[in-house]
């Protein structure tokens, strides 16, 4: 077993189980670096949800998990957690976590779980990983040689390398003949051409974002955003970004709705009643009941209007035009911040060359994979840690029937 997070974990355990002796080589001090971090420190343990909508959440290759996910899905995987003795709740979104609002409580219950199981715990670098005759035959690392009859390859992506996720899974698996799809960031702030810089650090609450590539609109969703120095981030836009996926030969840009309890009627009868409270006010001023204060100076600019302009003088063209803008305030997307930010990968391992009912390489047997290596990725919500356990729980299961009295690593 190659790789001690969500999956790796969730694979060791569930191979173990089958009596068979199972090694996981970790290279950082502790296991489960990425989900300490995971929901802001939380733990999006999974979405409360049916398989079904699971899929529906699942951009890449959702076909492909029918079998993993069927076989564990998100109501199994609270009664596993919670009979390892971790209460969960459910919160809006469906989004599941631990009661107590800790992800070290779920990285504790995962590993005291694999350790009961037997699992051997190795510090060690994994080099490469062995074959014999076409067929898994062991691990190198740290230069020392461990035989065995099964790897399982829980390597994760290339996101967050300083968890561990290096991508050092994806060269084994070339190695050895797979294909890889590219890995780019997916999850991952946004960057605009312009900046963002006279709207840093201002958080959006209950607005309605919009997505455009090529003026089509291809996403739209509810929530949360920030504007950063170099763009857009938030819980909104890292949703959004998975839906963005070909950045350099296409355009995109947002359009957030500042107001979307309101209809363009309604907002517009509410501008007018503003508008007769300040109407020897300049625009700047008069806007201050309707939008937070960093946010007047940029919808005035983009509607074409002047912030010191008196509110009286205003033309109903002009009132159109900010009304527009408060309905689609819009900002240009010319890519993604780099993959080291991004909370998932995308791309992988193709999964074209993967057994779907076992995880087992088509081309090597003895190998199999689990988690984030694989090309599949799904939205936030929980959707990538279900992912996580569900392939985890299928390879691990599938390499111990395999192996009743040999090694896995």
């Amino acid at each position: 077993m190659i790789g001690g997070g969500a999956a790796g974990l969730m694979a060791a355990g569930f191979a173990a189980g089958h009596g068979t002796q199972v090694l996981l080589f970790e290279t950082n001090a502790k296991v489960g670096r990425k989900l300490y971090i995971t929901g802001k420190g939380r733990c999006n343990v999974t979405n409360h949800c049916d398989v079904q909508q699971v899929l529906a959440n699942i951009p890449v290759n959702p076909r492909f998990l029918y079998s993993a996910i069927g076989q564990f899905p998100p109501t199994e995987v609270m009664a596993f957690f919670e009979r390892l003795g971790v209460p969960l709740k459910t919160e809006r979104g469906g989004r599941v976590f631990p009661v107590s609002d800790r992800a070290a409580d779920i990285v504790d219950a995962l590993f005291s779980h694999v350790k009961k199981q037997g699992v051997k715990l190795i510090h060690a670098c994994a080099e490469r990983v062995l074959t014999q005759d076409g067929k898994v035959s062991g691990v190198l690392a740290d230069g020392k040689t461990y035989l065995a009859d099964q790897v399982i390859l829980a390597t994760g992506g290339a996101s967050y390398p300083a968890t561990g996720s290096t991508g050092d899974g994806y060269r084994f698996a070339r190695q050895l003949g797979h294909t890889i799809i590219p890995p780019r960031p997916s999850l991952v702030p946004l960057v605009s051409p312009a900046g963002c810089a006279e709207l840093m650090g201002l958080s959006l609450k209950n607005v309605a974002l919009r997505v455009f590539e090529q003026n089509k609109k291809i996403y739209e969703d509810f929530g949360e955003m920030l504007f950063t120095h170099f763009g857009v981030s938030g819980p909104l836009i890292l949703s959004a970004s998975a839906h963005m996926r070909h950045f350099g030969s296409r355009d995109y840009h947002l359009e957030i709705d500042l107001k979307p309890a309101l209809d363009e009627k309604t907002l517009d009868k509410r501008l007018l009643r503003d508008f007769e409270t300040h109407k020897n006010s300049d625009l700047g001023n008069a806007l201050g009941s309707l939008l937070p204060r960093k946010m007047i100076p940029a919808v005035i600019s983009q509607a074409g209007l002047n912030a010191h302009g008196k509110v009286h003088s205003l033309t109903k063209v002009q009132r159109q035009a900010l009304l527009k803008t408060l309905k689609g305030f819009t900002v240009e997307i010319s890519g993604a911040r780099p993959i080291a930010e991004a909370i998932i990968t995308t791309g992988g391992v193709s999964v074209k060359e993967v057994s779907p009912k076992t995880l087992e390489s088509k081309k090597v047997p003895g190998l199999y994979f689990a988690g984030e290596i694989l090309d599949v990725d799904g939205y936030t919500g929980g959707f990538n840690l279900q992912i996580a356990w569900a392939t985890g729980r299928l390879a691990g299961r599938s390499a111990g029937n395999q192996t009743r009295e040999g090694m896995i690593l």
